[in-house]
């Protein structure tokens, strides 16, 4: 696994661990809803995973993108599917997202190196 995708799954699973630990019920609850969101339903979990890249690169939330970059490219997402989203994404959020664009294509390459 390429070290900035194992370093963003360690700090993830770390923090999420600290975080659930303190037993707080809303936020189990938080969790709970965005997992239930994201798994199959009407839409396709690769439909749901590129909207949430959508919403996350406008959002301009960098572990946003990095975590549905990766679900994505899990769910069979292929580098052209992922450039068309993030043009959507520019489209909607403006120039002011071109950073994470940035950072996006990086992490992507990063995952297509494993």
């Amino acid at each position: 696994m390429h070290k900035k995708v194992q370093e963003f799954n360690d700090y993830r699973s770390k923090m999420n661990d600290k975080i659930l630990a303190s037993d707080n019920k809303v936020i189990k609850r938080i969790f709970n809803l965005d997992t239930n969101a994201f798994k199959e339903g009407h839409l396709p979990v690769k439909t749901k995973e590129l909207l949430g890249l959508v919403a996350s690169t406008v959002l301009r939330c960098d572990d946003c993108v990095q975590y549905h970059l990766e679900a994505a490219k899990k769910n069979g997402v292929t580098t052209g599917e992922m450039m068309e989203t993030m043009s959507i994404a520019n489209l909607i959020g403006g120039t002011i997202v071109i950073p994470h664009l940035r950072k996006a294509v990086e992490y992507w390459e990063a995952l297509e190196s494993e």
